[in-house]
């Protein structure tokens, strides 16, 4: 790709966030959406190969689609409230709308189709932006409208993620679609405590940004996209793949490490609020994640010789 197209490509990716992070009007919010989409589209089909041509189409049409949801979910609410705030959503036909949108542009179920084909599609860097930056925007629209949203709605569709992002990842043999189902996972956690805490979604979004930009960059190191690659590799970068287990782990939520932390927090805020059932659901449905982060974390460290047949 030609430098100076990486550098306005980056520059755009950075513009687009920051519009919409630091806005509070409608109009604005949605022009930063649309500056990242278009962004970030080149980066997905940079190879040329065919699969990631259709992963960028795939993420435009759903990408499009969900901005014109956010669109059309404002007008609304400014139709009947005079408000372009995004602070003032009221109308619940917007509320509705908005969830949808933002549901779209995470990969949250049942939109979730478009998040693991793209992933795959994409190189290892262009993956990592799609799991962390590109996340960004959205989850700041969602925490500065969460006080007007719908928790049966969002919780349903949280523990809904939760489920499908473990259930999923388990017979994944590729890296990147196991690191999909990952996040798909991860934002079922954020989701499920956005109304009650807004404050430690972000923390668990920063978090797990942290931990996924490590797992990608050793990956992209390593140059692991599919299990058999990573068993070969310990040979090579033993302290790369220790780092590699050990943030695995993380992710896993495994005590003591950081991803223990934020799971806690929401397990006991939800406490608080008496969703003791909900918490008790969530904290088993990460099990399911938990089998396939200890499959990842035991193939970056066995030491299996290299197969020249």
């Amino acid at each position: 790709m030609n430098p100076h197209a990486k550098l306005i490509t980056s520059l755009s990716l950075l513009l687009g966030s920051t519009i919409t992070i630091s806005s509070n009007h409608w109009a604005m919010a949605w022009t930063g959406l649309e500056i990242n989409t278009l962004a970030i589209i080149p980066l997905i089909s940079k190879s040329h190969h065919p699969r990631a041509i259709e992963a960028a189409i795939k993420y435009f049409l759903v990408q499009a689609a969900a901005s014109t949801l956010v669109l059309f979910s404002s007008m609304t609410n400014a139709w009947y409230t005079g408000q372009w705030d995004l602070t003032q959503l009221v109308h619940p036909t917007s509320c509705l709308l908005l969830t949808a949108a933002i549901g779209m542009k995470l990969g949250l179920v049942p939109f979730h189709f478009w998040f693991p084909e793209v992933l795959q599609g994409s190189s290892l860097t262009t993956a990592l932006l799609l799991s962390t930056v590109m996340k960004f925007p959205p989850i700041t629209i969602l925490f500065m409208t969460s006080h007007s949203l719908n928790p049966t709605l969002l919780t349903s569709m949280a523990l809904a993620s939760a489920a499908l992002g473990g259930w999923m990842g388990l017979n994944q043999t590729q890296v990147r679609k196991i690191l999909a189902f990952s996040s798909i996972s991860h934002l079922g956690w954020m989701t499920i405590i956005i109304i009650y805490s807004p404050k430690l979604t972000l923390l668990t979004f920063y978090l797990y940004s942290l931990m996924t930009t490590t797992v990608f960059l050793t990956l992209n190191t390593i140059k692991a996209v599919k299990l058999s690659t990573m068993m070969t590799s310990w040979t090579k970068t033993p302290m790369l793949n220790a780092t590699l287990m050990l943030t695995l782990l993380s992710l896993a939520g495994l005590p003591p490490l950081t991803g223990f932390l934020p799971k806690w927090l929401i397990i006991q805020e939800l406490t608080k609020q008496e969703m003791t059932t909900t918490a008790t659901i969530i904290a088993m449905l990460s099990l399911l994640g938990l089998f396939f982060y200890l499959r990842l974390a035991y193939y970056s460290t066995i030491t299996l010789p290299p197969n020249s047949t």
